[in-house]
């Protein structure tokens, strides 16, 4: 804002003007500050004391300007965003041109370079003027450059203020034209004139003035009216710039029906530079005939993340604003960060890539667009740089307006981030929360080789914080059940009661601690909720950012790293005043996270993302995840270098299941469900380019193994020597009861989990023994004929089209075809499926003597 000038309002006004003016010029003649000229002084000295109580000086002070965002485009740092809260660029003295220094003084003040800093013979044409116009100061001519800044100044200063109703407060006080309000100026500019030279005021001047259509300072305003800089203003120009200063909102040149009221004060400028032999005739001539129309070229400030075109950068824009009040080298407390970002001047180098930014967002409106017309769309793929924090990518479906409207696909809330910090309440994170379950396993000295229990039924108890809780009753996705799978496994394809039967054997509270460790929290504020078993299954919502910051710490070998955004700040003057510090923490043994990642490869390999590791080499760990109404859906992959999560899902109204629906914009991989590894896959193949990872961390055998047992080979032995074997490997025993076998009633024929299976130690392993059915003796058939051997062993219940002549041995001449023996040997317990071979007597030479069938 800027004072501007008052219209006419009464007789009594008129008096008080000439009053209040010969007050004003007799009292500065008084008290010396200008030469003696004979005016009304008469009652000056009653006002000597009210002027001597107002302070000496006023600072010309930090100038609230522009504050520039720029990120990385093509390996360079480029502005994207501009934001202000008044678009002012702050020039120095060599970079405004001469034009405009002149055009201001002759235009304003031509006695500038003469008076220090209040002008008497302008205060006395003032007060005649104000005895015609009806108000004090209301015909002009009483305020020297100094004088205006000195108004400028306060009111710059109102808008520094912490609240609006401050703000609006201390503006009024600082534009209201009163005698003691006119006492102030001139005294404050008394002061300015002996603190700093007449070019420093000039300078300020032209660098505070308003120039309409929320444009301050000289620059801005060329660079708004002109398109160019105020260093190459011509004389018209220039004249034009400073015919707007008096009447901001009616001379400015933001539209054609002001370009006269413009034209008229510039005019008058233009002349008052020639008769001051600024300028020569022809110059003057020239300007003088040239139409305002002829070099305006309005050119909309950039201001504000709506504003940004760099594609996808909106949203991130946004987030970085909302920082500010986190931003601590902007100053000791969020009131006075923001008080100095409102002061600007700031060129903030952020975290974003550009080029990646834009191919996610390519990517999301692709496969998520924002267009969906079924039901509310939303979609982000956001990435963090491993081992830093750093906010690499932020790029959303739908479009970022500041504007609430019933347009679906635009919206000012950030689904990327908390609710603090952009208006989303986060999103259920479904399987994708597995792996923190994952980690306390391998913590608690498990291994991913271990196999868990994974037939679907009630877990109960569980415990929280060492108590027992109600239990839970998850179903697979599938609906299947899987019965004793790898934890590897189960982490590849996602099973729920695998994961169920692992938190059982772990305390739910620990669970939660290593989320918390690694920065998981609820993006409502609200705290994260792990005491109900459900919680490991992705119950929590939470902002899709915050997923991939905890990814990239399992991918980096356990460094946790705060999520930041900027990595530099550079004040007006061009000092370095350093970024966002990286808070890291080594939250995990880096064992336990390589061992992590050993099992969350198995995604690509076959678990519920085959088809999304891009095909270019690098290690990628990673983790899908859906809810129970398949309304979320999620997949979050991470090489050793950058995290990604690219999160779908419906965000407001009835949810819609991501598998009934196919994107409008592709329907090559089908549902919005079965499409996201390919979505996955286009986004980290292009980060990967910048990225690019190297191999994870090497876990020890033992750390992979884990203090798991195999399950030993108690086939053939009784129970009660079963049970003592698995005792003695500390292995819990339960009898499975008898199955039909082969072996002698009361053997151990197999267990569950079966031999070989590396379990956790105090597991249950069921036993199973025979029942003797599917045995029987073999009978002595020797000395009988073949076919009736045959009979007599398939009277035995064996079966008998699995008996048959093994071979022949030497014979007597007596006894041929008749049998020898049996293998099995007769009165030997066999399967009654067995195989059964005869040795059946020959000739004397033990060949077939024929005929022996």
């Amino acid at each position: 804002m800027s004072a501007q000038k008052s219209k006419p309002t009464s007789a009594i006004g008129a008096l008080f003007g000439f009053v209040g003016f010969s007050v004003l010029a007799g009292l500065l003649v008084t008290i010396g500050v200008t030469p003696a000229i004979a005016v009304a002084g008469m009652t000056a000295s009653s006002s000597i004391g009210v002027f001597e109580s107002i302070p000496e000086y006023i600072e010309i002070g930090k100038l609230q300007q522009r504050n520039t965002l720029y990120a990385t485009q093509g390996g360079q740092q480029v502005p994207f965003a501009t934001l202000y809260s008044e678009n002012r660029v702050e020039l120095k003295w060599d970079e405004v041109s001469e034009n405009l220094k002149t055009a201001v003084v002759a235009g304003e003040d031509r006695r500038f370079y003469e008076h220090g800093g209040v002008d008497v013979t302008s205060l006395v044409r003032a007060a005649v003027g104000s005895a015609g116009a009806g108000e004090l100061g209301a015909s002009g001519g009483g305020s020297t450059l100094t004088m205006q800044l000195v108004r400028n100044i306060r009111i710059a200063q109102s808008q520094q203020l912490p609240t609006q109703e401050e703000r609006d407060a201390a503006y009024k006080e600082a534009t209201t034209t009163t005698l003691d309000r006119k006492l102030e100026e001139m005294k404050f500019a008394i002061g300015l004139e002996k603190k700093y030279s007449k070019d420093d005021i000039l300078l300020a001047y032209l660098n505070i003035a308003y120039f309409g259509d929320q444009t301050y300072g000289v620059q801005a305003a060329a660079q708004h009216y002109y398109n160019k800089a105020a260093s190459d203003l011509t004389v018209a120009e220039a004249a034009s710039l400073i015919a707007i200063v008096q009447y901001p909102d009616s001379r400015n040149m933001s539209s054609p029906d002001k370009y006269d009221a413009n034209t008229a004060r510039r005019d008058v400028i233009i002349k008052s530079m020639y008769a001051e032999k600024d300028i020569d005739q022809p110059t003057a001539a020239l300007a003088l005939s040239t139409p305002v129309a002829s070099y305006v070229v309005l050119t909309p400030p950039t201001q504000g993340c709506g504003a940004v075109t760099a594609s996808g950068a909106q949203y991130f824009c946004d987030y970085v604003k909302k920082n500010i009040k986190n931003l601590a080298v902007l100053g000791s407390s969020p009131e006075e960060r923001e008080a100095n970002w409102r002061n600007g001047g700031y060129e903030v180098y952020t975290t974003l890539n550009l080029d990646l930014t834009a191919n996610a967002k390519a990517q999301v409106d692709t496969f998520a667009p924002a267009k969906e017309s079924r039901f509310k769309l939303g979609s982000v793929v956001n990435s963090v740089e491993a081992g830093t924090g750093r906010v690499i990518v932020m790029a959303q479906n739908t479009t970022f307006s500041e504007v609430s409207g019933t347009d679906p696909t635009q919206t000012s809330v950030n689904f990327s981030t908390d609710r603090d910090y952009g208006g989303s309440k986060g999103f259920s994170t479904g399987s994708t929360y597995k792996p923190f379950t994952l980690l306390d396993w391998l913590e608690k000295g498990h291994g991913i080789s271990e196999s868990v229990n994974a037939t679907p039924r009630t877990f109960t108890p569980m415990t929280w914080n060492g108590e027992k809780v109600k239990g839970y009753d998850p179903k697979n996705d599938n609906g299947g059940n899987p019965g004793t799978v790898s934890v590897a496994t189960a982490t590849a394809q996602s099973i729920n009661t695998a994961y169920m039967a692992m938190a059982q054997k772990l305390d739910l509270a620990d669970i939660g601690a290593v989320a918390q460790k690694l920065g998981v929290h609820r993006a409502d504020g609200e705290e994260l909720q792990t005491a109900n078993p459900s919680s490991i299954l992705g119950t929590n919502e939470i902002a899709p950012l915050t997923m991939a910051t905890a990814y990239a710490a399992i991918a980096s070998g356990g460094t946790y790293c705060k999520s930041i955004v900027v990595d530099n700040v550079k004040d007006a003057d061009g000092n370095d005043l350093g970024g966002q510090p990286q808070e890291c923490t080594q939250a995990l043994d880096p064992q336990v996270a390589a061992a992590a990642a050993v099992a969350m490869q198995g995604l690509w390999r076959n678990g519920t993302a085959v088809g999304g590791l891009p095909a270019d080499g690098y290690p990628e760990i990673g983790k899908t995840g859906t809810t129970n109404d398949k309304d979320q859906i999620w997949i979050i992959g991470a090489t050793n270098k950058l995290a990604t999560a690219v999160w779908q899902g419906t965000y407001d109204g009835p949810k819609a299941n991501l598998r009934s629906y196919t994107s409008p914009n592709q329907s090559r991989w089908g549902s919005y469900a079965n499409a996201r590894p390919q979505f996955f896959r286009a986004v980290q193949s292009v980060n990967n380019t910048v990225y690019p990872g190297t191999a994870f961390g090497q876990a020890s055998g033992s750390v992979l193994r884990g203090s798991g047992v195999a399950v030993p080979d108690m086939q053939g032995t009784s129970a009660s020597e079963a049970q003592a074997l698995l005792r003695s490997t500390s292995l819990a025993f339960k009898d499975g009861g008898t199955q039909a076998s082969a072996l002698p009633a009361g053997q151990v024929i197999g267990s569950d989990p079966a031999v070989g299976t590396v379990v956790s130690k105090g597991t249950t392993v069921t036993v199973y023994t025979s029942d003797g059915s599917g045995a029987a003796q073999v009978p002595d058939v020797s000395r009988q004929k073949v076919a009736d051997a045959i009979k007599s062993i398939g009277g035995s219940g064996f079966d008998t089209s699995k008996v048959s002549i093994a071979g022949f041995t030497q014979g007597d001449g007596k006894n041929a075809c008749q049998v020898a023996g049996t293998n099995p040997t007769a009165g030997s317990s066999a399967a009654k499926d067995s195989a059964i071979g005869l040795t059946v007597y020959g000739d004397r030479d033990g060949n077939d003597p024929g005929n022996c069938t």
